[in-house]
């Protein structure tokens, strides 16, 4: 069984990604990674070479910015990555910028992966998700966060990610997928307020390209930006990040205090299908970008 790692960054260091703790998490389970660095004026090459594994297979792209509409340039650059995976490889482990692997979890991955390497139904395996918001503290508990999704996938070349990089189809298809008793832990929205703002800014080009009317909507949201109004409810987090964070979590440089007993749901279907999964565990009419078998 070969396990190859791929991911995409651009701009690293101005945005603030965990770009290497996400990339040094996932090395252990991998027998190489691929990173595809977009054209960045940062230094987020010279990060990644940093990282130093022998591991680590760098390959330059530059980003189609006239593709910035609805998310479309986050898929062709995962693409990209994914197209240098080796033609050997078995499993293709996919991580975002901002997602990070517990080492608790290494002894679960690996034994899906093995599991599941000959039995050619399964296209797929499927995480559970923390989304961590506004400090460290604090996880998003809502139906606002997706819980589940496909990051690795069998090397099969008719797979290809989906829409904005969240998910991946094989042929247009759904993948056929088995869950993992794993956790990945994404910190997109963990930044110093100021840091978040750019990134906010950055990532609303990818959906709406340079379209001045939605920027200035994104603006003058922002421009009153606060965490706890921005949120319809959070719980606060009683594991443990996983020890690659540490570091970065000790040199945070903002407080966020949040009393989750506020909630601020839109509507009253929000509020009641967010205590139905709260009590029975379950998540009625969710989206699923995969198919359980």
């Amino acid at each position: 069984m070969k396990v190859t790692g791929f991911t995409f960054v651009r701009n690293a260091i101005r945005y603030d990604y965990p770009v290497t703790e996400s990339i040094r998490s996932i090395l252990p389970l991998c027998d190489e990674v691929v990173v595809s660095v977009g054209n960045s004026d940062d230094g987020t090459l010279e990060l990644i070479q940093s990282i130093g594994s022998p591991k680590i297979r760098i390959f330059h792209s530059v980003w189609d910015d006239s593709l910035k509409e609805g998310g479309l340039i986050l898929s062709v650059e995962t693409n990209k990555a994914l197209d240098h995976v080796s033609p050997d490889t078995t499993w293709a482990f996919y991580i975002q910028a901002d997602e990070v692997v517990h080492e608790d979890d290494y002894p679960a991955i690996r034994a899906a992966m093995e599991q599941y390497k000959d039995d050619k139904r399964v296209e797929g395996l499927l995480f559970n998700y923390r989304h961590f918001y506004g400090s460290y503290d604090y996880v998003g508990d809502s139906r606002t966060w997706y819980n589940k999704e496909i990051r690795i996938i069998r090397n099969d070349k008719r797979i290809r990610s989906y829409k904005d990089a969240q998910g991946f189809r094989l042929e247009g298809r759904k993948l056929n997928v088995k869950p993992v008793k794993a956790w990945m832990h994404h910190y997109g929205w963990v930044k110093n307020p100021e840091e978040q703002i750019a990134k906010i800014t950055n990532s609303a080009g990818y959906y709406h390209g340079n379209k001045q009317e939605h920027m200035d909507k994104v603006k003058k949201i922002l421009s009153e930006f606060n965490y706890a109004e921005m949120v319809d409810s959070l719980e606060r987090f009683a594991g443990k990040h996983p020890a690659l964070m540490e570091e970065r979590i000790r040199q945070r440089n903002w407080q966020f205090d949040h009393d989750i007993s506020q909630k601020n749901f839109k509507n009253l279907k929000g509020r009641v299908l967010y205590y139905v999964e709260k009590i029975f565990g379950v998540r009625l009419f969710d989206y699923k970008n995969y198919r359980s078998i």
